[in-house]
């Protein structure tokens, strides 16, 4: 079983991110939430990013950095959305990951340095979603799913950002089942135990 950390988007950690979670521990994983913005949940994502604006893009990524200090190195990281920036910086930055879960979005690995050789990677949105299709997400899972050998990009029918969080109305069950199908059997096939870096 994986041990994950899965950060939220930028809405917050709204009841359909623990959800998601919820489904993944159903299946004996080992998944922790991190709440990088102490407990505020936005209605809209133009309010959410508003918010993480003014908290500031590099303090977001240092509460994704800190909320794992304590943590083992053989982690999984997933983020949705805003979530994917500390889960790509960690994915690549510390030591020891087993894996990687982009969804919603996706930055240039450049971004972070070099791609760490072995590591898997998914990347998963609507073909639709102009917020991964207009600003550079699109290209940028393109090219890593070219440069890193175990890497996947997965575009799903619609045009929804936030599609995989049951408590917003941008939510797809169709969707966002798939998703959650496609991202068990990854966790399902990835050794977890301690990987030479």
């Amino acid at each position: 079983m994986a041990e994950v950390f899965l950060f939220h988007h930028a809405q917050g950690l709204t009841p359909g991110v623990t959800a998601f979670a919820d489904a993944l521990r159903g299946e004996g994983h080992t998944v922790h939430t991190p709440d990088l913005y102490d407990g505020h949940i936005f209605d809209t994502l133009d309010a959410g990013l508003a918010y993480a604006e003014k908290t500031g893009f590099d303090e977001l990524l240092d509460r994704g950095v800190r909320a794992v200090a304590d943590s083992p190195e053989a982690l999984v990281y997933i983020g949705f959305s805003l979530g994917v920036l500390p889960a790509q910086k960690l994915a690549q930055t510390r030591a020891g990951a087993r894996g990687a879960v982009f969804v919603h979005s996706c930055v240039p690995a450049s971004a972070f340095g070099a791609w760490p050789s072995g590591l898997p990677v998914r990347v998963h949105a609507m073909e639709a979603d102009r917020l991964f299709t207009d600003e550079g997400d699109a290209d940028a899972a393109r090219a890593l799913t070219d440069e890193v050998p175990d890497a996947e990009l997965h575009l799903y029918r619609g045009d929804q950002h936030l599609f995989a969080d049951d408590s917003l109305p941008s939510y797809d069950a169709e969707a966002a089942a798939l998703l959650l199908d496609r991202t068990l059997t990854f966790l399902g096939s990835l050794d977890t135990g301690p990987r030479d870096v």
